[in-house]
């Protein structure tokens, strides 16, 4: 798929990621509707830096938990930008707590921003991207959704339900030349992972990680921006960690 005047709406796409996304797709000529809670300065930046390109930047304002916030972000962008030819579903957030420490409550809002957006989402701009016969449609999971991790049990399981999402929609839109993959990122330089502590930090660099370093959004977005141009992939997780995943001690 060829970026140039195409519609990309990106949630969480007014900071780490998501906003890294969004510059990135820019570059290649799209226009972008950017998802968020607040219009705060990270918000400005991202569009700004957007404009600055020469594309055209809309931020919508929803919270990603809520039904009719999704529908209503879709009818948003189509009414201001036009029909949505990429989805990409970046927004995310911690959920920490193991078995028996998480509320239920925060076992439900882990599927609420994770995995409940994206049946929204994708039901509200597969219809016009059927019509076109083409679209791209890329979800954002976590190298914490294959691997186990201590003490966050919520997260790890609504981030291992998207890669299956991503196939299950992939067979079932293929026939439409509509491709859904999934992205699962490991330790990235965003505030998601801000607060480690510095022997957490060391620990990832020095024994974790393969490659002894973090990974960028920009790195993450470069991914990204390949699966939706690359007409020959779908149904498909790429993990980009580091080695992490791959690792044997």
């Amino acid at each position: 798929m060829e970026l140039k005047e195409k519609v990309c709406l990106i949630t969480g796409g007014t900071k780490g990621i998501g906003a890294a996304t969004a510059i990135e797709v820019a570059k290649r000529g799209a226009n972008v509707a950017i998802l968020g809670r607040h219009d705060d300065e990270e918000a400005v930046k991202t569009r700004k830096s957007i404009e600055k390109l020469g594309r055209r930047c809309e931020l919508i304002l929803a919270d990603c938990a809520k039904a009719e916030a999704m529908n209503a972000c879709v009818g948003q962008t189509v009414e201001r930008l036009g029909p949505v030819d990429v989805l990409v579903h970046a927004a995310g957030g911690p959920v920490n707590g193991g078995l028996f420490q998480i509320t239920e409550k925060d076992w439900h809002s882990a599927f609420d921003v994770h995995v409940h957006p994206i049946f929204f989402l994708c039901r509200a701009v597969i219809p016009a991207m059927q019509k076109k016969k083409e679209g791209a449609i890329i979800l954002v999971s976590s190298t914490a959704g294959i691997r186990g991790i201590i003490t966050n049990i919520a997260y790890q399981v609504a981030k291992g339900a998207i890669p299956q999402f991503a196939r299950a929609l992939a067979r079932e839109f293929a026939n439409d030349n509509i491709r859904i993959n999934c992205v699962a990122p490991g330790v990235v330089r965003t505030a998601f992972h801000a607060t480690m502590t510095e022997q957490q930090r060391k620990l990832n660099l020095e024994q974790r990680i393969p490659l002894h370093r973090e990974g960028t959004p920009e790195q993450v977005a470069t991914l990204i921006t390949e699966l939706i141009t690359n007409d020959y992939i779908t149904g498909e997780t790429f993990t980009i960690d580091g080695g992490l995943t791959m690792r044997i001690a």
